[in-house]
């Protein structure tokens, strides 16, 4: 459905009425023609107005409390944008509540209900709020005292006080039981395309870094502006990278203690642990691309001097390596976990194609030595090796996601997903070749660059 709402709407001949109501009227179509953001945001809105409102009910009606907003007031809260989320904030946020109120009670009652008290309760509290163990809850201890030091002085005897006191967190636990349950039962989230986006967006801006500079450096177009663009660039692959992790982290949580996952059952889908592996790999793809760019940057001058005197054949076949991987990567930025198993197989032969190029990179005799600048060339061959490296390692990721063997995707090596076996690719800057088969250790930090020759140990 959303497709063809996309088509239609590409179809237009006229342009998008731009007045309030046609953008609210857009808005809505959006939100019915796709599972995107809009209907997201719809469904949040209407959850946390259906759980505000039987709190309300419950706490007025039902108790007949004295302060029923306490319990609508958790519930919105507690309609988190993953059931997971909801259980877990709901657990932090009552022993949050508790911890405050019972702050409050104990100075209360020792000190009475003066400004010093209150003083001190603030500062108990706020030193409280800052218990790792309560997480983004953790103000909520603050907020709970200070609404019992303002119920505790509008009472006089002991036993109201302590009903009063004692009602909070009964309300506080309504809301909270409300908004988990309405979050469970009335659409609970699923958020498994959100690992795809977050793959598909780190994915896109990689390749079009290894776009633009596989076009450049095959014409030999080294311009100080230019190589510093992609440097920059690479530098910034550093939030989209902690987004990705974020998608995959919400789409794993979406399954946790969710009922419509029992209705997906019989429908084959990757392990998320998968996904989790290809954003590490890409991760470091892109820590190895910041230091291609870095050498390419620093050694700018001597990289055009070699290619206006004719010698730019090393600038081109490095030009041709990153195309193909970025071909690769091209691949991942329109990952489908319902196209997995097709797509790991054009993963195959574009793996396949990059290797070769890499072949004819680091062959005897296609990198210039003898001139006290092999070291330069030597670094860069370490730098693509790894970058092969970690793509070869993204396609093995996907496929055994596909076949679902081995148990979790990418395990098998220190347990942070990266492969067992990582030696580094080392580069040997006599003969102008390197080995092409270690696996790439994470960012920089894999192996020690000789002052002398380049080498990789």
């Amino acid at each position: 459905m959303g497709r063809n709402t996309a088509e239609r709407g590409a179809d237009r001949s006229a342009p998008a009425d731009t007045g309030w109501w046609a953008r609210v009227g857009q808005w809505l179509v959006r939100a019915r023609g796709s599972d995107g953001h809009e209907r997201h945001t719809l469904l949040l809105v209407l959850k946390s107005a259906v759980a505000a409102t039987i709190a309300w009910f419950v706490a007025d009606t039902l108790i007949q409390a004295q302060s029923p907003a306490f319990a609508p007031f958790s519930a919105v809260l507690m309609v988190q944008v993953t059931v997971y989320q909801s259980v877990v904030q709901s657990l932090r946020y009552v022993l949050a509540v508790a911890v405050g109120v019972g702050l409050q009670a104990v100075l209360g009652f020792m000190a009475g209900p003066d400004l010093l008290t209150f003083a001190m309760v603030a500062l108990a509290a706020l030193t409280l709020a800052r218990w790792r163990r309560l997480g983004a809850q953790g103000s909520q201890v603050a907020t709970a005292a200070f609404f019992a030091f303002s119920t505790f002085i509008t009472t006089t005897t002991t036993v109201d006080r302590l009903a009063a006191l004692g009602q909070i967190v009964v309300l506080v636990l309504v809301g909270c039981a409300i908004g988990v349950l309405v979050n469970l039962l009335l659409f609970p989230p699923m958020r498994y395309r959100s690992a795809e986006y977050g793959v598909r967006s780190l994915a896109h801006s990689l390749c079009d870094l290894l776009g633009d500079m596989a076009g450049a450096l095959r014409g030999s177009e080294l311009e100080e502006e230019r190589t510093d663009q992609w440097h920059y660039r690479a530098t910034r692959m550093g939030p989209l990278v902690a987004r990705a992790r974020s998608s995959v982290e919400t789409a794993s949580e979406s399954v946790y203690y969710n009922p419509r996952q029992l209705l997906s059952r019989g429908r084959t889908r990757p392990t998320f642990s998968g996904y989790e592996a290809v954003v590490d790999a890409l991760a470091r793809m892109s820590a190895q691309l910041e230091s291609v760019t870095r050498t390419l940057a620093q050694q700018r001058a001597e990289f055009a001097e070699r290619a206006g005197s004719g010698d730019g054949g090393f600038l081109r076949r490095y030009g041709d390596l990153l195309a193909a991987i970025g071909d690769t990567v091209r691949l991942l930025s329109a990952i489908d976990a319902d196209r997995l198993g097709e797509q790991t197989a054009e993963l195959d032969d574009r793996v396949r194609e990059a290797g070769s190029s890499l072949d004819r990179l680091t062959e005897d005799g296609s990198v210039p030595g003898g001139d006290g600048h092999t070291r330069t060339y030597g670094v860069l061959i370490v730098d693509a090796t790894r970058l092969m490296d970690e793509t070869r390692y993204t396609c093995e990721v996907l496929r055994e996601s596909v076949e679902g063997s081995g148990g979790r995707a990418g395990d098998g090596g220190n347990g942070s997903g990266r492969p067992a076996e990582r030696d580094g690719g080392q580069w040997d800057a006599g003969s102008g070749r390197g080995n092409g088969h270690g696996r790439s250790a994470a960012g920089r930090d894999g192996g020690h660059r000789g002052a002398a020759g380049g080498e990789n140990d």
